[in-house]
């Protein structure tokens, strides 16, 4: 059973001990100062844009369509007035609200007059770049908040270095912002990171609203939601105030909000959630596109996403004892597993939780050295990286580099290569559909 929160308050300075981790979220003992400027959120949250940037320049192949004509070709259809939209835009089974950041990024550089092919190829890249920094840095937090600054290291090398986050992150698919929401919003929630209760009630509100926007963006991403939503329901002491006072009126403003988008943008009202259940679920839509065994995202899909990084996240779940986390990870899958037509990029936004396992796993190799007294042990960890440690970052780093560069360099460009040629013969109309 699920123990309620104690009621006391406690200052930001002080610490809440999480009953699932053999963890403390203490007060950290003083790092060193390079350790200190390093690692300071700043430098944190810069790495990661300087990566990501770097990241979008080097993804210079195909992957999903829905990348170009779910988001990017809508986008300039809304901006321009022209392109092609599929048939979801004439069912109404999309919403929007993710179209429209690429639409006001367009019409951004039209009104500059620096709307050239160019930009409009790499921009969309670059601002999911932006995005996608958010994600990783939201998982350091969330990382150092469960388990410490050093796991949390860990944890971004984990994200970083993950072939399938290199190849998939920074493409401009809705299932990508949902998964920067998805890491935000996590930290805030108080049954899942260890947040002080004085500011317990204000997190909790920021992150049911990016709860409700993930959902907003993608339907599908309330499978998460009603996991943690449920979790902190039964652990509140506040419960009618959690469902009444602070569930219900932000996600009928952030329904309401999108439902009013949709209306303005398809010219009738059309209630997007219900056509997306209504065709994918209740009448197998998707099906038509190809469907899978049940048990694919743990044998195969999955399990390919994390790849090398398998035995390190298995090792962390097992270690860290962070259950209502890997019950995440357990329930997602598991109710994804029930539809018939699978996709990588659904089980996107919990991928970057099987990391942080990972990282935890990679952090307790230091602690895995036997040296013969307790001085020596103490200077190897400061002085010493443990040679259980040094061959894991190397295994790592040799696995993923090489697929995450050749997927993303070189498998399945030619699609690319193709509507960019075609793009600087035609002069006629421009469309997002050749982006690359």
């Amino acid at each position: 059973m699920v123990q309620k929160r104690p009621k006391t308050l406690v200052t930001t300075s002080k610490l809440v001990r999480n009953e699932d981790s053999p963890e403390l979220l203490r007060s950290e003992k003083p790092k060193s100062k390079r350790y200190d400027l390093f690692f300071s959120m700043n430098k944190v949250l810069l790495f990661c844009l300087a990566f990501r940037f770097a990241n979008a320049f080097l993804l210079q192949t195909y992957f999903n369509p829905d990348e170009h004509w779910q988001a990017l070709e809508v986008a300039h259809y809304i901006t321009f007035g022209y392109g092609h939209l599929t048939w979801e835009w004439k069912r109404g089974i999309r919403s929007y609200l993710h179209p429209l950041l690429f639409a006001f990024l367009y019409k951004v550089l039209a009104l500059l007059g620096v709307d050239t092919p160019l930009l409009m190829i790499k921009a969309p890249r670059l601002l999911q770049s932006i995005f996608s920094a958010v994600g990783d840095f939201y998982l350091y937090r969330l990382s150092r908040a469960l388990f410490g600054d050093y796991v949390a290291k860990w944890a971004l090398f984990s994200q970083l270095t993950n072939w399938f986050m290199f190849f998939c992150f920074n493409r401009t698919l809705s299932n990508s912002l949902e998964t920067v929401l998805t890491l935000a919003s996590l930290y805030y929630w108080p049954c899942i990171s260890v947040v002080p209760t004085r500011i317990s009630k204000v997190s909790r509100k920021l992150a049911l609203f990016m709860a409700a926007l993930s959902c907003g963006i993608r339907p599908t991403s309330a499978i998460t939601w009603l996991y943690v939503g449920l979790l902190e329901l039964f652990s509140a002491n506040d419960r009618l105030r959690f469902i009444f006072l602070e569930a219900a009126p932000i996600g009928s403003l952030v329904l309401g909000i999108t439902f009013l988008l949709d209306r303005v943008m398809y010219g009738s009202w059309t209630l997007v959630p219900l056509n997306f259940l209504r065709f994918n679920v209740f009448s197998s839509g998707g099906d038509f596109y190809g469907t899978h065994k049940w048990h694919w995202y743990f044998t195969q899909g999955f399990s390919a996403m994390l790849f090398s990084f398998i035995p390190f996240s298995i090792s962390g779940i097992v270690a860290s004892r962070k259950w209502k986390l890997s019950g995440l990870l357990v329930w997602v899958l598991g109710i994804h597993s029930l539809l018939g037509h699978k996709e990588f990029r659904f089980v996107l936004p919990i991928l970057p939780i099987a990391l942080m396992f990972s990282g935890y796993s990679l952090a307790a190799l230091r602690s895995q050295t036997s040296p013969n007294s307790k001085r020596e042990k103490s200077r190897n960890l400061h002085t010493k990286r443990p040679m259980k440690m040094s061959l894991a970052t190397i295994f790592l780093l040799a696995t993923n580099i090489p697929m995450g560069l050749y997927m993303s360099l070189v498998h399945q460009k030619a699609y690319c290569t193709e509507r960019n040629g075609g793009r600087n013969e035609s002069s006629g109309k421009r469309s997002c559909e050749w982006e690359s």
